[in-house]
């Protein structure tokens, strides 16, 4: 019994696709995207094909083939979330941060309409917008900032790196209670986090509580005593109460 012509293309197309896994794993990206473009030569017009040969060319540093290639995988499946992704760290690559902003938007609206995201891809998005606040807050720009922060942590509000980063933005830019009420999430979850404990202790300074920052920055130098830091903040605290 003779196979199929179309038979026969599916296996061969699903054995060149596993040949071209094989090939990007081993960091062998030419020969994943020759393998890739035999496929599409073929009419293998599949968004996953285009999606790894997108991959392998960013890779390769061809990153304006590289956004084709995303852009063909997602004419294919625009709810293709991984494709919105590397297009938008592409993008973020070649500094046009509206544009990848765009696309990471992109890839939390598709996947918000699917339901929650898997915690990997949240977890990159996440590290994305807290780029982007970086990049915003370079320049100044800390209201943008702060909206990349907190985008961040509503997609991984377990990240307390980020939010300590919001926190000090939020003091920065003189918004001493949020940045209270977000060192003393951090604090609750991790009470071994000096740099929080001591920030906290400002916002609660700055925010009038003389008592609750003596405290916080007492129990910070049992944890780390002869902390230059917290002698000078304490000292201040001394002067002021004269």
């Amino acid at each position: 019994m003779s196979i199929g012509t179309e038979t026969f293309m599916t296996m061969s197309a699903e054995h060149l696709v596993a040949q071209a896994h094989e090939r990007f794993s081993l960091q062998d990206y030419y020969g994943a995207i020759h393998l890739l473009s035999d496929l599409v030569d073929r009419g293998c017009r599949f968004a996953d094909v285009f999606h790894l040969r997108g991959l392998s060319y960013s890779l390769l540093g061809q990153h304006e083939r590289a956004l084709e290639e995303f852009g063909a995988a997602l004419e294919l499946n625009p709810r293709y979330i991984e494709a919105h992704i590397h297009r938008g760290i592409v993008l973020g690559e070649l500094g046009r941060s509206d544009e990848a902003h765009a696309a990471f938007q992109q890839a939390v609206t598709h996947s918000e309409r699917e339901g929650e995201l898997p915690r990997h891809i949240a977890g990159r998005l996440a590290n994305q917008h807290a780029d982007l606040a970086a990049s915003y807050a370079e320049v100044g720009v800390l209201a943008v900032a702060i909206g990349q922060y907190r985008r961040a942590l509503e997609l991984c509000s377990d990240f307390h790196d980020l939010r300590y980063r919001l926190a000090r933005l939020l003091l920065e830019a003189g918004h001493v209670l949020d940045a209270r009420t977000e060192l003393e999430q951090i604090v609750a979850a991790r009470p071994n986090f000096v740099d929080a404990q001591a920030s906290l202790g400002l916002a609660r300074y700055l925010s009038g509580d003389a008592n609750g920052a003596k405290e916080v920055w007492t129990a910070c130098l049992e944890q780390r005593p002869k902390n230059a830091r917290i002698d000078a903040y304490l000292a201040m605290l001394e002067r002021t109460q004269l």
